[in-house]
Formats: C-alpha cells, structure tokens, sequence
C-alpha cells in the first residue's frame, strides 16, 4: 500500500518537553528532586481536586504501593475486572491478597455493580473498578456496594486521565486512584504513574513505600521499594500535563467523528452521568473479529488493536475456571481503532472508509 499506515497510538513528543529534559540534564538533579514534586503538585491541582499525589515509576507500582500503603496482604481479597490488563490482578497477587474476577456491564466495559456484590465474601476488602478506555466506573453504584459493605474502593485510572463521573474526577472517589504515564497514554512522562489520594497516613507510606522506606537518608522506616520517578520523566509530564485538556478536545472530536459516520458496528456508548476520554475508541464487531483485525491492518492501511484478547482470569498466571459471560463476550469482539490527536482528517477518512467496506462485505 503506498499510503502510509494509520498507526493505532502515537506519544506526542515536542520540543517543549526536550528543552524540559534538557534543564533537568543541565540541573545536575536527575533522579527524584524538584521536578517530581512539582509534577505531583500540579497534577493533584489540574486533575484530582486538589489531592495530594505521589509520583512513581510505573503504574504497576502505582497500584501495588497503593494496595500496600492501605494494609492490603495476605487473606484479604479483592475485588477486580478480568477484563483489563494484567497489571490490575497483578497488583493484589503482589501483596499476597486475591484479586477476585467480577463481571463487566456490557455497554461501558467497566465493573458490574451487580456482579461485584455477588463477589464479596468475608474476606473481602476492597474493590478496584478501571475506569476503562477512559471512560469512568459506576462509581454511584460501586460506592453504594462499598459502604454497604465496609469496603475500600482502590481506583484503576490508568486510562483515564480527566475523565469525570456526575462532574467529579476520576482518582476523586477512592482510598486511592492511579493513573499511568506510559508512553501510548493520553498524557505520559516516558514511564511513570501517579497515585493520588486524601488520607494523608495514605500518603505518607506511598512515599516510604516508593524510596526505601525512608523519607530522610537511611532512617529507613519500613521495608520499602525502588519506586521512584526521576526528574527527567516528571519534567516531561509536566509539559504534557499543560497539553492534556486539547489532546483530550480533540479525541472527543475524533470520536465524535467516528460514532456519526461507521456503520456496522457497536460504536461505544458514553453515560449521561459521564466525561469519556477516549483513551481508546473501542467498537464491537460481532462476526469474526480477528479476520476484520487482519483486513483493517493489512487491506485498509489502519493501525488497531484488540485490549483484550484473553480475559485475566484464563491468563496462565491466574488460570481460573469462571463463569463471567459479558466478558468472554467483550473479549471476542471489542476492535480499538485510532482515537489519538495527530489524526488528520483524512486518517479519519480512511478509518471510516476502511471499516464499513469491510462490514458492507461481510468481513
């Protein structure tokens, strides 16, 4: 194909954030200083209401240091989606608590409140709704289960940077919320993640956790993990950190785009209780997904991917027998087509034209 391909993300690097690496370069301070402190400050005021934030290198770690700083381990469980990435499950298995599969409702992807009370048992502690593609959990009727419950709600806004349910921010809701910062996400520091929370006791071990458990040089208060973010990567997210609110207009512009003109396919359905951010533009198709995958990349030019192919709980790492139906079924047909802001009007074009010739032929 002449055409160069459509790619299905693509990390929007400018030189505003390589002049921002190179002061940190030439600050001498490289590894956890000033710039990470700013970036938790400015991303607690823009995205979270205001609460603290503590910056780590990953949002794996994110989670896991959050698990751990709210007393999570061994015997406990917790409640989770099997349809998201691993690192969701993960993140409980790493403390030694269970991480619990529910079912998902079929039109958001995210946690079924329904399923996630059917679930809890006497060992239950928490639940961790993802907020997932960037559009937010039933967080009115997850918290409702919670309290009645006398669980934690631990957030998963990995995805969802600035997204809101009923005008309140996601990472607003729970005991904590991470959020990652990897390259592909709506906004990124090259790698890192960002817990936010408003227990200050919280805070205070998710800083222990991530430096060895000291907050001064070797009064090394609990056993702790190399967790840092470095300045070189908070100086870049926070460049990106500025950029966010347009990237974030023009992916629900694309999106816009899209739902008025495919055809053929489930084009994802937003709440009316919801800001969806469109980490990624997922469509169901219902016959034969992997062949419409294939032709969309090697016919049509247009880049796409399949989150999630194989639900958590049949992962060899966890290999559960489970009865969860909406999502073995979201898992057979969800396609996430192009989305990102460098999408030209003519990319958008191609995606449309792309896809409905292949639902016209029955692809």
């Amino acid at each position: 194909m002449s055409t160069s391909p459509i790619p299905a993300a693509k990390p929007i690097i400018g030189d505003e954030e390589r002049a921002a690496v190179d002061r940190v370069l030439r600050s001498g301070m490289v590894a956890q200083g000033p710039e990470v402190a700013a970036f938790e400050a400015e991303f607690g005021q823009g995205l979270v209401g205001g609460r603290a934030c503590v910056a780590v290198n990953s949002g794996t770690s994110g989670l896991h240091l959050g698990l751990l700083a709210a007393g999570v381990g061994p015997g406990d469980e917790v409640i989770v989606p099997s349809f998201t990435f691993a690192a969701t499950a993960n993140s409980v298995a790493l403390t030694g608590a269970t991480p619990v599969f529910a079912d998902i409702e079929p039109r958001y992807f995210c946690l079924d409140p329904a399923a996630v009370e059917s679930a809890v048992t006497e060992r239950t502690v928490g639940i961790m709704p993802v907020h997932l593609y960037g559009h937010p959990a039933d967080m009115t009727a997850l918290g409702e289960v919670a309290q009645r419950h006398g669980l934690k709600v631990f957030e998963d806004a990995a995805q969802a940077h600035a997204a809101t349910w009923k005008g309140s921010p996601v990472g607003t809701f729970g005991t904590f919320a991470m959020f990652s910062l990897y390259p592909t996400k709506n906004m990124t520091s090259g790698e890192g993640g960002m817990v936010s929370t408003d227990d200050p006791e919280i805070e205070r071990r998710l800083r222990l956790l991530r430096n060895q458990g000291m907050l001064r040089q070797y009064e090394n208060e609990l056993v702790g993990l190399n967790n840092r973010m470095t300045d070189i990567h908070a100086a870049i997210g926070r460049v990106q950190l500025t950029k966010l609110s347009g990237w974030t207009k023009q992916r629900q512009e694309n999106a816009a785009f899209l739902d008025a003109n495919l055809d053929g396919v489930v084009v994802p359905p937003v709440s009316e209780h919801a800001t969806h951010v469109y980490h990624q533009y997922t469509i169901r198709v219902t016959a034969d997904r992997d062949g419409f995958v294939t032709a969309l990349r090697e016919e049509h030019g247009v880049g796409c991917g399949v989150y999630y192919p194989i639900p958590n709980h049949r992962l060899p790492s966890f290999g559960r027998d489970l009865d969860l139906p909406e999502t073995e079924k979201a898992a057979a047909e969800v396609i996430s087509l192009p989305v990102h802001p460098s999408l030209s009007g003519e990319d958008l074009e191609r995606i449309v034209t792309a896809v409905n010739t292949l639902t016209k032929a029955g692809a």
